[in-house]
């Protein structure tokens, strides 16, 4: 990245902000900054739990908690422990917040007119679809990926959504017990890891990497929530899996996969995967795949 990109993003960044009015203390002509307006519109008619409002504005507790307090002084939310679990808290609006609220939401329509009213159809379409675009690699900026264990809830909920896809695409369906499951001791340090990616906190994606001494790389069980499949991910899981092969010292990373999955060929062979002979008996593979690379 070169000196011009960062200083037009950072124009960007300006250029935005004034435009949509970051700058004053009544934003959208209410009579509140963006934080307070921007966390009254996300907790919503039904309401959020605090952990989850944090996770997905990025903010730490003790502004969350002062925005909160702001908003419960001007009588448009509650906050209360929940039911069922007393150490997680849910905020919701009040009768006055609702009102606020859908208030919020006809000048939020009003600001996004104006935005386009100066412009022509084209350059609207123009401006409309550049947001898109924007709008898509940024929410790719915020995508974590961690390291956990295979038995860690989010690393489960990623390999049952994963386990019930395989199921509705394959041709004879998918039992688990059927495939070449690697132990979860295969996943752990020394002999492997698990990468979980996290969107605004919650799990949208996993790979596996076996490292057996003296043999190999393989990845194993990567998956891609649907719903985030056009932010790159699973290239960027490819890529952290490889840099870590390359860390431990392997030359070759290995992957098999089925025929139905189409997409994801093509995302190997994008990647400099080459199709190889089998190198395993997996029942469900139809394709497998080999890369060299580099421990320079």
């Amino acid at each position: 990245m070169g000196a011009e990109q960062i200083s037009q993003v950072r124009q960007f960044n300006r250029t935005v902000t004034e435009r949509v009015g970051v700058l004053h203390d009544r934003y959208l002509g209410r009579d509140r900054p963006i934080g307070e307006a921007r966390l009254l519109w996300e907790i919503g008619v039904q309401g959020q739990d605090v952990r989850q409002l944090r996770e997905r504005l990025g903010l730490d507790s003790g502004y969350v908690s002062r925005l909160l307090r702001s908003l419960e002084a001007d009588g448009l939310v509650t906050v209360e422990p929940h039911p069922r679990d007393r150490r997680v808290r849910t905020v919701r609006l009040t009768d006055a917040g609702r009102v606020e609220h859908a208030m919020l939401d006809d000048c939020s329509d009003a600001l996004a007119g104006s935005l386009l009213e100066p412009l022509n159809t084209a350059q609207r379409a123009r401006l409309v679809a550049a947001m898109a675009e924007v709008d898509r690699l940024l929410t790719a900026t915020t995508v974590a990926l961690d390291v956990v264990d295979p038995a860690h809830p989010d690393a489960q909920y990623c390999l049952r959504s994963y386990f019930t896809e395989l199921h509705e695409r394959f041709e004879s369906g998918f039992d688990p017990a059927q495939s070449l499951l690697p132990d979860a001791g295969e996943l752990r340090t020394p002999s492997g890891l698990f990468l979980v990616a996290r969107l605004h906190g919650e799990p949208v994606g996993c790979a596996g990497l076996k490292l057996p001494p003296g043999a190999a790389a393989e990845v194993k069980r990567m998956w891609v929530d649907p719903h985030t499949r056009r932010l790159g991910l699973g290239r960027r899981l490819l890529a952290d899996l490889e840099e870590r092969a390359v860390r431990h010292g392997c030359g070759v990373l290995r992957l098999d996969t089925n025929k139905a999955l189409s997409g994801a060929i093509s995302l190997y062979e994008s990647c400099g995967f080459q199709q190889v002979s089998a190198f395993n008996d997996e029942p469900y593979a139809h394709h497998w795949f080999e890369k060299r690379i580099t421990t320079a």
